[in-house]
């Protein structure tokens, strides 16, 4: 999460942490399922194969939870990758925009610096004008 939030932003990085959290559910939903519900889920492979068709909702049905543990657990994995992609999107949705934003006040920033030495240079040259043309009158006063 550091990596991302802190590194680049990029599409590229996104997807990665999006991947990686997906997959990180689909691994603990399958082990979880393969822990509490072994009758139906004899393998942790099966859990996983389960885990991933309810977290990307596919749902084939080939696999379901039979017990009441297994049923609490695939409520909690389908709450879990629904809410938590739509967290992570909205996350990394949030990520891109606030350093959009950032770096458009940085270029305006910098071009309000620019507009501010361009009109104290004219300034500058306004002042020494002036001092000439006082000299000038001055000299023609004498």
């Amino acid at each position: 999460m550091d990596r991302f939030v802190l590194g680049p932003a990029s599409v590229r990085n996104a997807a990665n942490f999006i991947v990686v959290a997906t997959a990180l559910v689909v691994v603990v939903g399958g082990v979880l399922m393969r822990v509490l519900d072994g009758k139906e889920y004899p393998s942790v492979w099966r859990g996983m194969w389960w885990a991933m068709q309810t977290v990307t909702t596919v749902g084939y049905g080939d696999v379901t939870p039979a017990k009441t543990s297994g049923r609490i657990v695939a409520t909690v994995v389908m709450l879990w990758g629904i809410a938590f992609v739509a967290i992570l999107v909205a996350g990394v949705t949030s990520t891109f925009v606030a350093r959009a934003t950032r770096d458009r006040l940085q270029r305006s920033a910098q071009a309000e610096a620019r507009e501010e030495e361009h009109i104290e240079a004219q300034l500058t040259d306004l002042a020494l004008r002036l001092d000439r043309i006082e000299q000038t009158l001055s000299r023609l006063a004498r």
